[in-house]
């Protein structure tokens, strides 16, 4: 009876693996390099800073919530970007989110630098004054966060800044309007159908 069960025990063994082996023939090698496109974070945005009068704007999709309220958010943004330095200087920004009938020109601002070209004036971008800082809200977005960056520890290993919302706007004629996300390479998707669930927070 004993040797019995442990045979029927070695037999289960060795199905469990078999079925494991057939499963791993189904799944294919990734790159690292395109790991990113899996876990791609949120919607893009636009981050503006100003900076000695200076007013400047860039595309970034790097970034993710890291607390509720007071709302942090942890963004990278490069040393090489122009934006780098008036952000680490001034420790503010505006985070912008676009609709996806902004797309076309979203892509465009990421695809130059502030350092040749006046950003707002080339796009014909629309600067709203910020009630507590410095660079402008962008009117032609839906939603704009006024933020303060509240810690550096990360900068210098990541270039990752962690940023405070202190004012948060929002239209409430495009309120329903669809993001995008970048997937890498030049593709995006628009953002879907909503789904409602039981959730522990509601």
């Amino acid at each position: 009876m004993l040797i019995s069960r442990k045979r029927a025990q070695s037999c289960a063994r060795l199905e469990s693996r078999r079925r494991g082996h057939a499963g791993l023939a189904v799944m294919k090698s990734l790159p690292l390099s395109k790991v990113y496109q899996l876990l791609e974070p949120g919607p893009v945005v636009l981050l503006t800073t100003a900076r000695r009068g200076r007013v400047n704007v860039m595309t970034m999709s790097w970034h993710m919530m890291v607390d509720f309220e007071p709302p942090l958010i942890a963004c990278v943004v490069s040393n090489a970007d122009y934006s780098f330095t008036a952000l680490n200087l001034t420790k503010e920004c505006v985070i912008s989110i676009p609709a996806v009938e902004l797309a076309a020109t979203v892509v465009k601002i990421g695809n130059c630098s502030g350092r040749d070209v006046a950003k707002f004036q080339k796009f014909q971008l629309t600067p709203l004054p910020a009630e507590r800082i410095a660079p402008p809200l962008i009117a032609d977005c839906f939603a704009n966060l006024e933020c303060k960056v509240t810690d550096t520890r990360l900068v210098r290993k990541y270039n990752l800044f962690v940023i405070e919302v202190l004012k948060a706007w929002i239209n409430p004629a495009k309120r329903q309007s669809k993001t995008i996300h970048h997937h890498g390479f030049g593709r995006f998707v628009v953002d879907g159908e909503s789904i409602t669930l039981k959730s522990r927070m509601r």
